[in-house]
């Protein structure tokens, strides 16, 4: 690790532990090292520095949406960070092989599948990069879900903490089991590897992944 590094690391645990109360205690579930792709929630702009410090020090990056390298500030952050820029709203190829690039140099790569923030703590519909990433890395998925924090800035503004939750789920891989990978068995992976991440939310947070019905072929396969 940088001296940089070293600086913004200890930095943001710091910060992120004074505003918050994190339960953290399940971050030993997560390989410490070997290629990894990290799904995660998105709820508000606490998860990416609260599971980035609590990785450490673990090999780890991330997608951040491009615009993000448009300030001076930001850009010095998200390099030493060596976060990847995605943009949004379009198929990012040049973020995918970069992550690919990273996974094969053994990184932990995290995801939100979501794309954006929700703000109200409940599970959007997701994005299929995640899987193409997945399919051309053959890295484990590893699901990791934040919740309890939706209304930090309240209580920031009250000067009282947040308690903050991480959940970590089981690892597995995708395997399309010989089929043709079309535009709807991305679709059915995505869906499958969502509610995993779900599986970890308490049920009010779940959102569009609340209560769906089972999808005939299994796509996942669970490391042992």
């Amino acid at each position: 690790m940088s001296l940089a590094q070293s600086v913004v690391v200890n930095g943001l645990r710091w910060l992120t532990s004074l505003i918050c109360c994190i339960d953290a205690s399940q971050i030993s579930r997560v390989p410490e090292r070997g290629p990894l792709i990290i799904v995660t929630n998105h709820i508000n702009m606490l998860e990416i520095p609260v599971v980035y410090t609590r990785l450490q020090p673990r090999h780890v990056t991330g997608y951040v949406a491009a615009v993000r390298w448009e300030h001076g500030w930001s850009r010095w952050l998200l390099e030493v960070c060596q976060a990847i820029p995605l943009r949004r709203g379009e198929p990012d190829v040049k973020a995918i092989r970069r992550g690919l690039e990273m996974l094969q140099q053994g990184y932990q790569v995290i995801v939100m599948p979501e794309g954006t923030r929700s703000g109200h703590g409940r599970l959007q519909p997701a994005h299929p990069g995640v899987i193409l990433l997945a399919l051309h890395s053959g890295a484990p998925i590893l699901p990791v879900a934040f919740y309890g924090h939706e209304d930090y800035l309240k209580n920031l503004k009250r000067l009282r903490r947040t308690d903050i939750v991480i959940a970590v789920g089981e690892p597995f891989r995708l395997e399309s089991g010989g089929l043709k990978v079309t535009r709807q068995v991305r679709r059915d992976m995505l869906d499958q590897v969502m509610r995993q991440l779900a599986a970890l939310l308490p049920e009010k947070n779940r959102g569009v992944y609340t209560n769906m019905k089972g999808i005939g072929v299994n796509y996942l396969k669970f490391e042992t």
